[in-house]
């Protein structure tokens, strides 16, 4: 249980940024945090963190990590929990915000579904495509895929979305390929909005961070993919947006051996409503539909393989 217990300091270190705030959310003393961590650090035998007195940041290894254990941590108080023995009988109102194109695809019939079957449930859908803090803005659960976290939220990992840096063969063709990613700031680059313009990579030295000139923004990740497709400049894009296009040969990856983080799918839940039978109903429910395989990649009886994952996802998504 030290290993777990180190796992869920390393956390509440990573959200707040350091480990005195670590140390006042968990009613302790800096040194106790700070002997979590090494302990951690030495089981895993590799550095967690880049220690200096301005500043704390993650190691390759964990940024690698981060994601694990969060999955980790969750699984075993999933574990720890009464299983909803009859969800036909839960009763409450849910008000749930989830990405729109997402929902269209592959939630949205997974929550009616589960609606029919809960009928005591009163449940609010919200799709909407930016960040929400689901405690401010009052959602007893909030869907997302970027690394935001916010005070007293709890973050469920749901399943990994996989991105690489694309662009047209024209462009390539006229511009040239890119070697390294600092290569980028000569390129035309064209982002997402919200994950904006710092791109993270990973290389064989480590953690690469670059700020591109962006020639083109937006908030929808089909437009940003006909952009690439038209010749306009790279993006980052979700592989299984990307897929259709690149087996056609309209676009190609580029920077292939750096590597772009993965982000993840996840559900955020208030931490005062983490424990409520119906918002664990959904939970798990949602859980059943993203692993072990990704709702984009499952088969379906109507539509073929990984139904409409060559359309659109907003990926703006942290919630």
């Amino acid at each position: 249980m030290d290993t777990l217990d180190n796992m869920r300091t390393f956390l509440v270190v990573v959200r707040t940024g350091s480990f005195s705030a670590a140390a006042r959310e968990l009613d302790t003393v800096p040194s106790v945090i700070a002997k979590r961590i090494n302990q951690l650090e030495h089981t895993m035998k590799m550095p967690l963190f880049r220690r200096s007195t301005r500043s704390l940041e993650l190691t390759p290894v964990g940024h690698r990590c981060h994601a694990r254990f969060m999955a980790i941590v969750t699984e075993v108080d999933h574990a720890f929990k009464d299983a909803v023995s009859n969800a036909s009988r839960l009763e409450e109102r849910l008000r749930i915000k989830c990405p729109t194109t997402l929902t269209i695809l592959h939630f949205g019939a997974l929550l009616t579904q589960f609606q029919a079957e809960n009928p005591g449930i009163q449940m609010e859908l919200v799709l909407m495509d930016r960040s929400v803090n689901p405690v401010e803005e009052g959602f007893d659960l909030a869907i997302g895929a970027l690394p935001s976290s916010y005070a007293n939220v709890v973050d469920v990992p749901l399943c990994p979305m996989p991105r690489a840096a694309y662009a047209a063969p024209a462009y390539i063709e006229r511009h040239g390929q890119p070697v390294h990613p600092r290569d980028l700031t000569d390129h035309k680059c064209l982002s997402f909005l919200a994950t904006g313009s710092n791109w993270q990579f990973e290389g064989p030295a480590g953690a690469v961070s670059v700020n591109v000139p962006t020639s083109f923004s937006v908030n929808d990740s089909h437009v940003l993919l006909n952009a690439v497709e038209q010749g306009l400049g790279i993006a980052m894009i979700a592989s299984h947006i990307a897929r259709r296009s690149l087996a056609a040969g309209r676009i190609v990856p580029v920077l292939t051996q750096f590597p772009v983080q993965d982000l993840w799918v996840k559900a955020l839940v208030p931490a005062n409503r983490h424990k409520n039978p119906a918002v664990q109903a959904v939970i798990s429910c949602l859980r059943e539909a993203s692993a072990p395989i990704a709702p984009w990649d499952r088969e379906d009886a109507t539509s073929g393989p990984a139904a409409g994952a060559d359309r659109a996802l907003p990926l703006e998504w942290p919630s």
